[in-house]
């Protein structure tokens, strides 16, 4: 059988094109083993399963045997290209220009992400300052005001204007030719930014029952793009007002919050969520700035390739419709580019270090995650790997081994 022929005809950090070509004689032999498998497990009138005609599974199943066979073709192909290139993908390839024409050979571009090589010459000798944000009395009383809302429940104000902070009823109509349209109830805590300015200033300025018609304009930096600096006429009708009525701060409501005798046993241990939470930013700040060091001393960039990788994610998580992606790429792509250069070292320390998390690293992680929920650590372990999530957990207890390592070798300073 004649060889498969690749050749690479493009290179650059994170990405390679190959030209494949395969010999007629190739294209001959996968067709007939595909025409083969349809034939054994075809079922047509007139015909015992096994027995159909090559001629007539042909002509049948004629697109799905030709998408067996370039299916066939293509993972062959790879496979040669892979062995005979010694790439490191970091996903499958992509097919262009694809030619097939009968006794012709079949040709067509691999299109492959890489994974960069990368030369780390120092990943260490830094000075890192880690600086922990105090826990004040204001910070600890925020909080408690913020539980406060969270059980505080919304109570209508008949007869009264709005005021910020309160939950409005409103439905809000177009005006064509002085002739309101298409009324759309919402509902929204004023001061939030559910709403547009100029709305909500209307809003204010009713009493429940109360309509008003008003041209309102869009403001430059709205999410729609389309939408800004735009009027609209509109009509507005305010149907209801509601305000919050805040629990009193007293050891009755400590109570309502969890095991706590009193509200200052409550103060006290939202002081230590406060101090825990200061401590874990603290952290991630130090590790951010290790990762920037390392990027900045050994002159780490962020293939192109890659950076669009992380930005179709970034999209597809954020549900983002795709005659925005131009403007959302464009806004995201220094993000992408950190994400990156950081995946990039890390994934480096990893494997010149040989970090990654055991088996029974991840054992240990999803018992102590159990143990803290109340629950079994088989039945965390099978929600887990039901939702995906088991490699997160993992990937988390790599990243701690790799920052261990790495922050074993530089100075950290106390702020």
């Amino acid at each position: 059988m004649p060889e498969i022929l690749v050749r690479k005809t493009k290179v650059e950090p994170g990405e390679a094109s190959l030209e494949v070509t395969i010999p007629p004689d190739n294209v001959k032999a996968a067709e007939e083993r595909a025409t083969k498998a349809y034939q054994q497990r075809a079922r047509l009138p007139g015909f015992r399963q096994g027995k159909v005609p090559a001629a007539v599974v042909r002509k049948k199943f004629a697109d799905d045997i030709r998408q067996e066979t370039l299916r066939e073709l293509v993972q062959e192909s790879w496979r040669v290209a892979q062995k005979q290139e010694e790439l490191k993908p970091i996903a499958d390839p992509h097919i262009h220009n694809l030619k097939w024409e009968e006794g012709a050979p079949v040709t067509f571009e691999f299109h492959v992400e890489l994974k960069p090589e990368l030369k780390l010459e120092r990943l260490g000798n830094f000075r890192l300052t880690r600086k922990v944000a105090a826990v004040t009395a204001a910070r600890v009383d925020a909080q408690l005001n913020a539980m406060r809302e969270q059980r505080a429940p919304w109570t209508p104000v008949p007869g009264e204007k709005p005021k910020p902070k309160d939950l409005v009823d409103v439905l809000i109509a177009t005006r064509e030719n002085g002739v309101a349209k298409d009324p759309q109830p919402y509902q929204f805590v004023l001061g939030e930014g559910r709403a547009i300015p100029d709305v909500e200033e209307r809003i204010l300025s009713l009493a429940p029952g109360e309509s008003v018609d008003a041209t309102v304009r869009f403001p430059d930096d709205f999410a729609e793009e389309a939408k800004r600096g735009q009027t609209r006429d509109i009509q507005l009708t305010l149907r209801e007002v509601k305000r919050q009525e805040l629990p009193a701060l007293d050891d009755a409501f400590a109570r309502e919050m969890g095991d706590f005798e009193s509200l200052e046993a409550l103060r006290t241990a939202i002081a230590e969520d406060l101090k825990k939470e200061a401590e874990r930013e603290a952290d991630a700040r130090v590790r951010a700035e290790l990762v920037e060091q390392i990027v900045q001393a050994n002159n780490v960039v962020a293939p192109r390739p890659l950076v669009e990788r992380v930005l179709g994610m970034y999209a597809q998580a954020y549900e983002i419709p795709e005659e925005r992606w131009e403007k959302f790429a464009e806004e995201f792509r220094t993000v992408a580019e950190a994400q990156v250069r950081r995946d990039l070292v890390l994934d480096h320390v990893v494997e010149a270090q040989k970090l990654r998390a055991t088996e029974a690293e991840l054992d240990q992680r999803i018992q102590e995650l159990a143990e803290r929920r109340g629950m079994k650590a088989a039945e965390l372990y099978a929600s887990l790997e039901k939702a995906k999530r088991l490699r997160d957990v993992a990937r988390s207890i790599t990243e701690e081994k790799v920052f261990t390592h790495l922050l074993s070798q530089s100075t950290v300073e106390q702020a």
